[in-house]
């Protein structure tokens, strides 16, 4: 059965993650905006909650977060991507000892990348790479090109977002199967109707619809309360 909690797939990786702290209030307050704007999506407030102190404790442990999809879930596994990389709502300047490394660098324009530079939180959508994907496709097996990059990007403590709006989709599948079996936090965004994601996630974001386009037009909002939520918890 899917869960919403947190307990890690292996023993040895509670050495490998920060203890899982209450999020701030500032951040829980996105979760709540969410669900006024969206009343549609007020069972989904836990899960998004859960989802973000998982992804949290991923990055302030040094991991990375993977994306994949299909369709137009991969232009969301890629717009999950550039909200993280770079600033979404917040301002995000690099730090003052990484200003003055750059001072120290001699470069003449130092100060334009000081200034212009933005602290980001490393994230890889798995859906781009044209040539990695169909040499995959082609010479290994087209259902494994996003778990061929989850075994060589993931490590243990890292995380994965799998979207796919049937639960079903064979390759995000054998993505979370392989960043489960490598010690990788899983999360997924489906519809409502029972899927083959909803037992290999950590938590499951299930949206009440059950059309492509409907469930896609819920998927938005949640991934942006995503982004939201951990640049105020680790910007602000």
């Amino acid at each position: 059965m899917p869960t919403v909690g947190v307990s890690l797939h292996f023993l040895n990786l509670t050495n490998l993650l920060p203890k899982i702290m209450t999020l701030k209030s500032f951040s829980l307050e996105a979760a709540d905006e969410l669900v006024l704007r969206y009343p549609a999506l007020s069972a989904l407030r836990e899960p998004v909650v859960k989802s973000v102190e998982i992804l949290c404790a991923s990055i302030r442990g040094g991991g990375k977060i993977l994306t994949c999809g299909n369709g137009g879930s991969a232009s969301d596994a890629e717009h999950i991507v550039g909200e993280l990389v770079k600033s979404f709502i917040l301002p995000r300047p690099i730090t003052p000892k990484q200003r003055e490394q750059l001072e120290q660098s001699d470069f003449a324009d130092w100060e334009t990348f000081a200034d212009k530079l933005q602290q980001g939180i490393p994230a890889i959508a798995l859906t781009g790479h044209p040539a990695l994907s169909t040499a995959v496709s082609n010479d290994i097996a087209p259902e494994l090109v996003f778990a061929q990059q989850a075994y060589v990007y993931g490590r243990p403590g890292d995380a994965i977002i799998g979207l796919s709006t049937s639960g079903n989709s064979k390759n995000v599948v054998n993505a979370l199967k392989v960043a489960r079996a490598f010690g990788l936090k899983t999360i997924g965004f489906t519809g409502s109707k029972p899927a083959q994601m909803d037992a290999l996630c950590d938590v499951i974001i299930k949206v009440p619809a059950e059309e492509t386009f409907k469930i896609q037009e819920f998927h938005l909002p949640v991934y942006h309360t995503f982004c939201i939520m951990i640049e105020r918890e680790l910007f602000s």
